[in-house]
C-alpha cells in the first residue's frame, strides 16, 4: 500500500489549506484513515481520524477548525484546515490502517509527509 499526500504549503495565520492523501496498491479493506503531525522537537501527534463508516475523531486543538473527510471509492482522505494558527506548523502525515485478509489484524501504513507552514 502506498499513500501519496499533497496539499501542504505556506499560508498566513487565519488562512486555509486542504490536504489530500490517496491510497494505492493491493489491499483488502482500509479500515481507518487519518492525519498526524509532527512539529520540530515534538512527538508525532494525532490530528484527526475517520473510520470506514464515517465516524471521526479530532484532537482538541483542531476541533471546530479542521474537518476530515473520506472518499471510499477513491481510497482518499482529506483534511480541510481553516483558521490556521502558527502552532499548526508541522509536517503532516497521512495514515491508513488496512485489514489483513483472513485476520483481524490492521496493518498501519504511512505517507511521506507534507509540510504545512503557518506564518504569523
Amino acid at each position: 500500500v502506498q499513500l501519496q499526500a499533497s496539499g501542504g504549503g505556506l499560508v498566513q495565520a487565519g488562512g486555509s489549506l486542504r490536504l489530500s492523501c490517496a491510497a494505492s496498491g493491493s489491499f483488502f479493506i482500509i479500515m481507518s484513515m487519518g492525519w498526524y503531525r509532527q512539529a520540530p522537537g515534538n512527538q508525532r501527534e494525532l490530528v484527526a481520524t475517520i473510520n470506514s463508516g464515517g465516524g471521526t475523531n479530532y484532537a482538541d486543538s483542531v476541533k471546530g477548525r479542521f474537518t476530515i473527510s473520506r472518499d471510499n471509492a477513491k481510497n482518499t482522505v482529506y483534511l480541510q484546515m481553516n483558521t490556521l494558527k502558527p502552532e499548526d506548523t508541522a509536517v503532516y502525515y497521512c495514515n491508513a490502517e488496512v485489514l489483513v485478509s483472513g485476520t483481524r489484524y490492521k496493518e498501519p501504513y504511512w505517507g511521506q509527509g507534507t509540510l504545512v507552514t503557518v506564518s504569523s
